[in-house]
């Protein structure tokens, strides 16, 4: 399969790499104008990545101290200057020297009260939101417990997908290339129906690794959008430890394979997974302990954009930090490490109540098949025992899933470098010039309509919905 960040295994001139990790970027960016000219290849490409990148690090770190102390003491009672800064030395509040001035991530916030939870009894805000959420994914898993093994309790989604340019950011006449991100056909959704769009688009197979609907249009229409439907399954296994066996299928080779250069077999990488798995041979207790390591050690928190980490697998062991897709990462590259299949799955997370952006992980045993982990939905500080125990194997069907695998090129290609290139789940926007980041435009997921596929009564004021 085509790896769109192939190039990224190519090591910088140690001037750039220096200049670069002490958050010199004006300087670096200035060696890399002066180097680029006499490299071509891999290595050109990777440069003119890390000319990007820095575009990027700027959007993302993009407050001064005093900016985020304001906006922190507006969320937390009584914040004093010291504590925030004491705050920082404890890695709550995230932070990057950038050309000598002192700057903080974007998503800070959400942060502080992953990192440092004492703070949620100071917090001057109480979202019921949040709370509903919880209870209603609560009361799914749980019925999807109780209704059995296999695939059960069908919900059907009717969604749109919009992505809207900002006026004025491309030159009158270009055209706009848009790969909006669509449901695959899978065991997780096998029935899938596009119902609408601003134009017809390009549809990419039904399996396609990372699926998309691609549209034109010109620089003065500034939306496209696609409306579907897809009925998502949930998903209960129980596994019996001594029914498994070592598996031969050579199609499962691709899933015990590096892809670099954030799935890769690192010396720090495999002592971990030595150290983890210790003499186990069982496959599936192998996974056990991988995922146990994991829930129990590494803290959720919000990411930089992924394109600014070199190897997401060795940082997240390293900081013992990281979002969804980055624990995802985690547990397949040591799930791959120890011989167990282990691949991605992204979309977004659908609960009824509030839904947004997520990835997972799959790993393969024998009899039982494909079966889930969702490393962060099963963590300990969600402090809910049954979630480690259910995350698992299982799923609760608030699922709709875009992606199969990592950085893969979309069908049709992409011409420059992806704001995303390791993921899709906004979608992609350029023009004749070059791609338009994140700042550029915006994307929007509707949720029209919910429907069970069968009866459940105990979710009747909940799941069925029209907004």
């Amino acid at each position: 399969m085509p790896n769109i960040l192939f190039f990224l295994t190519e090591p910088l001139p140690p001037k750039v790499r220096q200049l670069l990790d002490g958050g010199e970027l004006s300087r670096a960016e200035e060696e890399i104008k002066k180097l680029i000219s006499s490299y071509d290849g891999e290595m050109k490409l990777r440069l003119e990545f890390e000319l990007e990148r820095m575009r990027r690090w700027r959007l993302e770190y993009r407050y001064s101290e005093d900016e985020a102390f304001s906006l922190l003491r507006e969320e937390i009672l009584d914040l004093t200057l010291e504590e925030f800064r004491k705050l920082m030395e404890m890695g709550c509040v995230d932070h990057k020297v950038i050309d000598g001035e002192l700057k903080i991530l974007r998503r800070f916030i959400p942060n502080v009260f992953w990192l440092c939870p004492h703070l949620k009894n100071r917090r001057r805000k109480i979202n019921e939101t949040d709370r509903r959420s919880k209870e209603v994914l609560r009361e799914r898993a749980e019925l999807v417990m109780r209704t059995g093994v296999g695939h059960v309790l069908p919900l059907r989604y009717r969604v749109r997908s919009i992505v809207r340019v900002k006026g004025g950011e491309v030159p009158g006449g270009e055209r706009l290339r848009i790969w909006v991100p669509i449901p695959r056909v899978c065991d997780l959704h096998p029935q899938v129906r596009i119902v609408g769009y601003s134009q017809e688009p390009y549809l990419a197979e039904a399996n396609h690794p990372q699926r998309t609907a691609y549209l034109e249009i010109s620089s003065g229409r500034e939306e496209a959008w696609i409306e579907y439907e897809f009925v998502s399954f949930g998903f209960c296994s129980k596994v019996d430890p001594k029914l498994i066996m070592k598996s031969s299928s050579t199609c499962l080779s691709r899933y015990l394979q590096e892809r670099p250069p954030h799935i890769v077999f690192t010396r720090y990488l495999r002592s971990l997974a030595e150290r983890i798995v210790g003499g186990e041979e069982n496959p599936y207790l192998k996974a056990v302990k991988i995922w146990r390591w994991i829930t129990r050690n590494v803290r959720y928190a919000y990411a930089h954009d992924y394109s600014l980490y070199d190897c997401i697998a060795e940082y997240v062991a390293r900081n013992l930090r990281g979002d969804c897709g980055m624990q995802a990462i985690l547990f397949i590259t040591l799930c791959r490490i120890v011989g167990v299949p282990a691949r991605w799955e992204s979309g977004w997370y659908m609960n009824p109540v509030r839904w947004g952006m997520h990835d997972w992980a799959r790993f393969y045993v024998e009899p039982y098949g494909w079966l889930y982990a969702d490393p962060s939905f099963g963590g300990l500080r969600h402090g809910e025992g049954w979630r480690s125990i259910f995350y698992l194997g299982s799923v609760e069907g608030f699922r709709l899933a875009f992606n199969a695998e990592i950085s893969e090129q979309f069908d049709p290609p992409k011409v420059h470098f992806r704001s995303d290139p390791v993921d899709n789940q906004r979608g992609e926007v350029e023009s004749d010039s070059g791609n338009l980041y994140y700042d550029c435009w915006d994307f929007e997921l509707k949720v029209l309509e919910i429907h069970r596929e069968q009866e459940d009564a105990s979710l009747s004021s909940r799941v069925v919905t029209t907004h």
